[in-house]
């Protein structure tokens, strides 16, 4: 009698041992972005059943190479982007070459699944739903869903391909609940939020070089180790709410508390937060590191103490914000977070157990959050180390091809 589990090893590896998953995006790594990493995460977790079509990047040819799964690619022609037609004209070929690429394909690997890995260009999966024997799975992060919603006609072509797919990712619950809010659909619908993909820093949190990245940077900003030093990372813009943090550091100077903060970012904003810095006297206490790559960002987290997100609303121009991934990044290198209780934060900050969630437009409130944590070691420490245990922790993808099976494919 052959052993069962002999027979079950057997039945996965027939199931399992082709590429039955054409994983579709208009960017992916090696450039950085929010998307791209979400998306490159999850091949990542099934390399031996996926295959990647996406658009060309600088770089990309060495990093394809180096992938356990086949990549393609389809040229962007980088002359267009500086005007508005040549953007217009690489949108439309972005839906043609992905629509033909996704046929040849088909027919090289016979795959059975589509991950579309974003709500742009939803018009050529619709299609493809309806030449191809295959199901498919779409993916939203939030901007995706607003395009549809400024056209009738759009909004009710992205609806029915929204029917039509097996299931719909959602990158954040507040993505989920603004989608079904928005549209009327039955289709299962799957919360999987980003995870922190640790090799893209170079070094673990663990390691004892981090102490040394600390001082290097704080050495390097004249910042004595005494000092509490708050950090944000992301584009200069207005919304995200990097002035309040500066309006607080006077405050907090005047309770007595060496604090400093280093804003890792670019952006039109940061001419008005220089001034800010300036008007209020504190611009040597405001740190603007400019642009900082991936595998530099290591550093940044480790010489920090604490994280500030305090983005705001904009009710003139809807928005649906992203997932906030250097919330639970800071969280990984054991940083606790002061982040607005708005959108999809609330899936990475739990209040009071790895950060401070505020209303970012309470004076009085951020400041007392501010307060807290810069004055109380242990209490940095403490909701540090619920943060590292969170950010640890992941959903695999597979579980959408089995929701009915009682597996949990949450690992901690």
């Amino acid at each position: 009698m052959e052993n069962i589990s002999r027979i079950r090893t057997i039945i996965q590896d027939k199931t399992t041992s082709y590429r039955d998953i054409l994983v579709i995006s208009r960017s992916f790594q090696p450039k950085e972005g929010g998307i791209e990493e979400y998306i490159y995460h999850r091949c990542l977790q099934d390399p031996e059943r996926v295959i990647v079509l996406t658009a060309s990047c600088s770089g990309d040819k060495s990093f394809d190479k180096a992938q356990k799964f086949p990549v393609y690619r389809w040229p962007i022609y980088q002359n267009w982007r500086s005007h508005f037609l040549g953007s217009l004209l690489q949108a439309c070929l972005n839906s043609i070459w992905s629509f033909v690429l996704a046929i040849k394909l088909y027919f090289r690997y016979h795959y059975r699944y589509i991950e579309w890995g974003h709500g742009y260009h939803f018009l050529s999966l619709l299609l493809l739903s309806y030449l191809l024997p295959i199901r498919f799975f779409i993916y939203v992060h939030g901007k995706d869903i607003l395009e549809p919603l400024r056209n009738p006609i759009l909004h009710s072509l992205f609806e029915l391909t929204l029917k039509r797919a097996q299931g719909i990712v959602c990158n954040s619950s507040y993505t989920q609940n603004y989608l079904t809010s928005h549209f009327h659909v039955a289709t299962p619908t799957y919360i999987i939020n980003p995870a922190v993909r640790v090799e893209k820093f170079g070094v673990s949190p663990y390691q004892d070089d981090l102490n040394d990245l600390r001082v290097r940077v704080r050495n390097g900003y004249r910042i004595p180790e005494t000092a509490v030093v708050i950090l944000s990372v992301g584009r200069l813009l207005k919304r995200k709410g990097f002035d309040r943090v500066i309006e607080n550091l006077t405050l907090l100077l005047t309770f007595g508390m060496d604090v400093h903060y280093i804003l890792c970012g670019q952006g039109p904003y940061e001419s008005a937060l220089r001034n800010l810095a300036s008007r209020l006297r504190v611009q040597g206490r405001v740190h603007f590191a400019g642009y900082v790559p991936d595998r530099e960002l290591t550093s940044y987290y480790a010489a920090s103490d604490i994280l500030a997100m305090l983005t705001q609303e904009d009710n003139k121009t809807p928005r649906v914000g992203g997932f906030g991934i250097v919330c639970l990044e800071a969280g990984y290198f054991g940083k606790p977070v002061i982040a607005s209780g708005l959108g999809s934060i609330t899936d990475t900050v739990h209040h009071e157990e790895n950060g401070i969630l505020v209303n970012p437009n309470s004076g009085n409130e951020v400041f007392h959050a501010f307060k807290r944590l810069c004055q109380d070691q242990k209490l940095r420490e403490q909701l540090g180390r619920r943060g590292k245990q969170l950010a640890q922790s992941k959903t695999l993808h597979r579980s959408i091809y089995v929701p009915e099976s009682g597996y949990s494919c949450l690992f901690t």
